[in-house]
Order: structure tokens, then C-alpha cells, then sequence
């Protein structure tokens, strides 16, 4: 994998079996925090008392180590647990080689060597495999979703109705979940499977993140 250096000084690859970038050149950390941490009010969620994540595609772990470091900085006792879906073993292999602005990303690292981690208020599973199979595993239920795979063009089967009924299968009451693309297809499975789809800010590009309401 080619590694790349964002306008945020934060390090992503060029994943050559997708033809895309694992994040957008103008900020890795800052897209994990306002693509995904922020419009899935991590930070309210933790000073409820707990945080109960679905990360759908790993990747390099930026997401959930952005999100258990809002956390612990809103409320240091919230329980924090996160699942994560990931297929791809080069990528965790790329994130022993990191060391990004993340408090917690000694978490992530363990979590990519032993596929989970549990210690004190922070839990968190890494399922390895095809994530249309491993969603149908999960026994848990969420408060918030991060939706982060490659393009709709490039991974069409994770941006399906049919996924993301499973999805919301998995997804409290009044859940959100967050993605980058605002694509109409995406919108449109997004409402065929049942949620109220809004638009989010746009970072780094014109168009809106997309925002998804288990309402």
C-alpha cells in the first residue's frame, strides 16, 4: 500500500484492490471527527454514561480511536464499547507502522494484533470478514453506526438496502448513523431500509456527509 500524507499531517493509504484512498487527502483525523465522531454525538452519548458503537470498516482504527478519545475527555467513566467489521489484513498489518495524534491508539493497535480489547470502561471486538456475514453474528445493539467503506462505485455490496436493513436491525432507537457519501443510491437504500436521511456538514468537499435516523 502507498502511503499517503493528508493536509492534516495524518497518514492514510492508497489501497491498490479498491482504487481509493482508505480516507480524503484533506484530513484523516479530521474526517474521523466530523464524518463521524461529532455527527453520531459521541460526546452526548458519554455523558449519558455509556457508548455503544458499530464500526463498519476498521480500517486503520482512526473512527473508533477518535471516538473513545471524545469520550474519556467528555466523561472518564462512560462505558465505552465498540464492535468493529473489517476484512482486509493488510490494513490492520499498516496500523503496528502508525503513530497518529490519538491518545488511545495503543487500543487500536492491540485490537488489530489480537482482534479485541478489554480493559477498565473501553471494550472492543473486531469482527474479521465479509461484514454482510459478520452483522448477522452481532448480538449487541448500538447507539451509533459509523459507515466507512470504500465508494459505492468501488464496494457497491456494502451500500445495499439490504445491508443496511441488517444494519438497523442492530441500531437502538433514535441511533445515528454516519457516512461520508451523500450518494442517491446510498440515500435511497438508506430510506428504503427505513431511516430518516438528513444532510451532515461538508468537509472537504462540496457535497454533504450523509446522516441516518433509526427513528
Amino acid at each position: 500500500m502507498r502511503k499517503i500524507i493528508t493536509k492534516d499531517g495524518s497518514i492514510t493509504f492508497f489501497n491498490e484492490k479498491y482504487q481509493e484512498s482508505y480516507h480524503h487527502e484533506s484530513g484523516a483525523l479530521n474526517e474521523a471527527l466530523k464524518k463521524f465522531v461529532e455527527p453520531c454525538k459521541i460526546t452526548e452519548l458519554a455523558r449519558k454514561g455509556s457508548v455503544d458503537v458499530l464500526d463498519v470498516c476498521f480500517g486503520l482504527g482512526y473512527n473508533s480511536g477518535v471516538a473513545i478519545d471524545a469520550a474519556i475527555k467528555a466523561n472518564p467513566d462512560c462505558k465505552i464499547k465498540i464492535i468493529a467489521l473489517e476484512k482486509d489484513e493488510l490494513v490492520l498489518d499498516k496500523i503496528k507502522e502508525l503513530d497518529p495524534d490519538i491518545e488511545n491508539y495503543n487500543v487500536i493497535k492491540e485490537v488489530a494484533e489480537k482482534k479485541q480489547y478489554s480493559r477498565e470502561n473501553v471494550e472492543i471486538k473486531l469482527l474479521f470478514g465479509d461484514a454482510r456475514e459478520s452483522i448477522k453474528t452481532i448480538k449487541s445493539s448500538f447507539g451509533a453506526v459509523f459507515l466507512d467503506p470504500f465508494s459505492p462505485k468501488k464496494n457497491p455490496e456494502l451500500w445495499t438496502a439490504e445491508f443496511f436493513i441488517e444494519i438497523r436491525k442492530k441500531m437502538n432507537k433514535n441511533a445515528v448513523l454516519s457516512t461520508y457519501s451523500c450518494a442517491r443510491i446510498v440515500r435511497d437504500n438508506l430510506a428504503t431500509a427505513g431511516f430518516k436521511v438528513i444532510s451532515g456538514p461538508s468537509i472537504g468537499r462540496k457535497a454533504p456527509i450523509t446522516i441516518a435516523l433509526n427513528i
